[in-house]
């Protein structure tokens, strides 16, 4: 079986491509903007067409889709995430049509959330920042294309690698500046709001069983925890783990990408009936790990 992973050199890539590499009879592909890419592609910037040639060269029976911009203005949010889904499916018509079509959606595409319940795949789509709403666009032209394709809506990844652009990465990276000591002070936004955090190899499980489902998917499925945990305890667990004695000051300005959802936990039991997929990382579990690569001073490794 060939797969063609898509943004294979991120934090959800990596943990995606060692995943796939890892199963009997696989042979995976890269494909990406990076140097390093055998299948040169960018999806932002690729005219349908010219993807259609590289996509046939390829000759994928699957193709995972885990290229995404979490930042940046709404002009690169919309040319990676909206622009991008829809280029690929066009080419995919036309090279692959066979293939089946794995996307990374995101949770933010649901918008805020009713706090004390899970959302499920067919609540209403209320994104409330560029990023929600480029990503619901992705995920549109994904579920419109009819093509054999399934759109992962994912929480908040957390595990090892992180990047500093996620709120578990980026208070890794200052935990490690501060150091152990009781003088240190971390200053932080707004820490009430609850999310939905899944570890990144429980992710990575979910994409495999996606990619070697046997028979037609849902159009949507949620891939989260199923619980919504306070940022403020994420904070103070992964403070734990770092062995941190100083104090964490709630002063600072939060993200505005998140300031306005104060609670977002998904239904995952679409995805226990489609792919048998149950979420089995535990926050401690996550942090733990995301701590270790920091510590060791390789957040990029799995």
């Amino acid at each position: 079986m060939r797969i063609l992973v898509l943004g294979r050199s991120g934090y959800l890539g990596r943990h995606v491509a060692e995943r796939l590499g890892d199963l009997p009879g696989v042979r995976l592909l890269d494909g990406g903007r990076s140097p390093g890419s055998r299948y040169r592609i960018d999806l932002a910037a690729d005219r349908p067409e010219d993807l259609a040639k590289t996509l046939a060269a390829a000759a994928p029976d699957a193709v995972v889709n885990c290229a995404g911009a979490t930042g940046g203005d709404p002009v690169t949010l919309a040319e990676v995430n909206a622009r991008g889904p829809a280029a690929l499916c066009a080419a995919l018509h036309e090279a692959a049509p066979t293939a089946r079509l794995v996307h990374l959606g995101s949770a933010a595409e649901y918008g805020p959330g009713t706090a004390g319940t899970r959302v499920t795949e067919t609540a209403t789509a209320a994104p409330t920042t560029p990023y929600g709403a480029t990503k619901l666009a992705g995920t549109l032209a994904v579920t419109a294309s009819g093509l054999a394709a399934v759109v992962l809506r994912v929480g908040n990844p957390v595990g090892p690698g992180a990047p500093a652009t996620s709120l578990p990465g980026r208070l890794a990276a200052l935990l490690a500046e501060a150091g152990p000591g009781p003088e240190a002070v971390l200053r932080l936004g707004d820490l009430s709001a609850h999310r939905d955090f899944v570890d990144v190899r429980d992710l990575a499980r979910a994409v495999e069983l996606a990619v070697t489902a046997p028979g037609p998917l849902p159009p949507v499925l949620n891939i989260g925890a199923g619980q919504a945990v306070p940022v403020r305890e994420l904070v103070h667990t992964l403070a734990e783990q770092a062995g941190f004695q100083g104090r964490i000051e709630e002063d600072a300005g939060g993200s505005a990408r998140s300031g306005a959802v104060s609670w977002q936990c998904s239904d995952v039991s679409a995805a226990a009936r489609a792919l048998g997929w149950r979420p089995a990382g535990t926050l401690k579990g996550m942090l733990t790990a995301l701590w270790r690569t920091t510590a060791d001073g390789d957040r990029a490794a799995p």
